[in-house]
């Protein structure tokens, strides 16, 4: 059964102590698990391309929920104190290139994904070999969106553990 974040957008903000981050962190794994499974689904199809479009809306959706999860989406942020505001907003700038905090739109995790770009290929080269090569492309499928998502749920976990610290 997928795993579903069940937050509104009003949803408090940064996690308020370090037990209920780690539960929130847990919760964002898991969650990232299931999407990557169903990656890994649509990347099994002998269909070249289906799979990257399927991708993008899976991981920009995970980056979503997770942001969403974590306080840390652009409306949160600003519903901060100022100064913990300001904070965010540093501990975001120091992670260059994540998607903390930002609205996603589907450029943005294009340009995620380009950086990924050779097992991107090595996924789309594998289904011109079948039944092995939509094996392959599945479990490469699988290990990249799973290992995005993890670097974004622990990207969020650092941010907010900062926000907290304040």
């Amino acid at each position: 059964m997928p795993t579903k974040i069940k937050l509104s957008k009003d949803a408090a903000l940064v996690p308020i102590n370090e037990l209920e981050l780690e539960r929130v962190r847990e919760q964002c794994r898991k969650m990232v698990r299931s999407k990557a499974l169903r990656s890994a689904g649509m990347a099994a199809l002998p269909i070249p391309g289906v799979d990257l479009v399927s991708d993008l809306t899976m991981f920009a959706n995970v980056v979503e929920e997770v942001n969403l999860a974590f306080g840390l989406t652009p409306a949160q942020i600003e519903r901060l104190q100022p100064r913990f505001k300001i904070i965010a907003y540093q501990a975001i700038g120091s992670l260059s290139g994540m998607l903390v905090g930002k609205l996603v739109t589907r450029e943005l995790v294009m340009q995620i994904l380009k950086r990924s770009g050779a097992k991107i290929a090595a996924k789309s080269a594998t289904k011109i070999v079948p039944i092995a090569g939509s094996v392959a492309a599945a479990a490469i499928g699988f290990v990249l969106f799973r290992q995005m998502g993890y670097q974004h749920v622990e990207a969020c976990a650092k941010v907010a553990r900062q926000v907290r610290a304040a």
